[in-house]
């Protein structure tokens, strides 16, 4: 890629996108492509092929997507399936149809089978059941890996997948019910905090265990897989194995990743943990050595990602108010 490419990020707003649109203004590259949801609506297949028509970017960054928690998975399914296999298969094929030089996909860890054998290896996809409580959405991001690696087999496109373990970060959801969960006990820690509460509850038993990526680190990462030579990636994946694991290679429990959101936030009360609510898949850590292998790895720690995520929400807590 060179500095003068143009590139259009999709999803420019979201948590992902707009830590990629950072990475690009930190490496330099300024012609870049975006549109709002308002502007252009992925999930509607003249729109998307008008757009690509008319602006015809060399490099897309496809980093749009439905997302959410537990608790937003098991309510709006029609909406994680439908949407995002609708922004795929809008957003690739009318790559293919208008040149486009190279796709990157970002998807998810949730792709792997429930009881994939851990740390989770790429070839791992499609071996068992999957997590049933975000299945439409792994289901649909499953679906984007096969697109990009269709559209690569019969047109020898170069389109490349990348799957993140879980990110949080600057930009998040703090929503207080449809966030993830870093973001969404930050903004519990830091309002019990501010109303003097005694105690704050935990979804699940705390037991599960979990790998967190802050999405800074998954931005550089990404963009370096972009980037990579071709005879680099290729060597580095196979026929129908066309996508790269993207995390930190460690993962620690819920409740000592809530111990450290307290610390972080400063909130002194006790840790409550509502064990009627679901843990999900049991231990979630990816194996990252094909990324290592190419040369990088994760340089923010947990701690740190979690102190500058806390900071971020402060100076922005006006903007999550109910």
């Amino acid at each position: 890629m060179e500095k003068n490419n143009k590139i259009y990020v999709a999803g420019h707003r979201g948590l992902v996108g707009a830590a990629i649109l950072r990475q690009l203004d930190r490496e330099g590259f300024s012609n870049i492509v975006t549109r709002t949801h308002a502007e252009l609506d992925l999930c509607h297949q003249s729109a998307v092929q008008t757009f690509f028509e008319k602006e015809k970017p060399e490099f897309v960054i496809l980093a749009a997507a439905k997302v959410g928690g537990i608790h937003a998975n098991n309510t709006y399914p029609a909406d994680f399936i439908y949407k995002n296999m609708m922004i795929e298969a809008n957003v690739v094929d009318a790559s293919y149809q208008n040149n486009v030089k190279q796709l990157l996909f970002l998807g998810s860890s949730c792709i792997y089978p429930r009881l994939a054998e851990q740390p989770m290896r790429e070839e791992s996809l499609l071996t068992s059941e999957l997590e049933s409580t975000n299945e439409p959405y792994a289901i649909a991001k499953i679906a984007g890996i096969k697109l990009c690696e269709s559209y690569n087999r019969q047109y020898g496109t170069d389109y490349r997948s990348v799957m993140p373990t879980n990110l949080y970060g600057q930009g998040d959801n703090f929503h207080p019910e449809n966030s993830h969960v870093i973001p969404a006990l930050i903004r519990r820690f830091h309002e019990a905090k501010l109303n003097g509460d005694k105690q704050v509850s935990v979804w699940g038993t705390g037991n599960a265990k979990r790998e967190f990526l802050h999405v800074d680190d998954m931005a550089a990462a990404s963009l370096f897989v972009l980037q990579l030579d071709d005879d680099v990636y290729k060597a580095n994946t196979e026929a129908m194995l066309s996508h790269i694991n993207i995390g930190t290679g460690l993962d620690c429990s819920i409740r000592d990743m809530a111990e450290t959101i307290k610390k972080v936030v400063g909130f002194e009360g006790e840790l409550v943990f509502d064990t009627s609510k679901p843990d999900g898949p049991p231990r979630k850590l990816l194996d990252v050595s094909r990324l290592k292998a190419m040369g990088w790895q994760s340089s923010i720690s947990l701690e740190q990602g979690l102190s500058l995520t806390y900071q971020w929400f402060v100076e922005n807590e006006g903007r999550f108010r109910a």
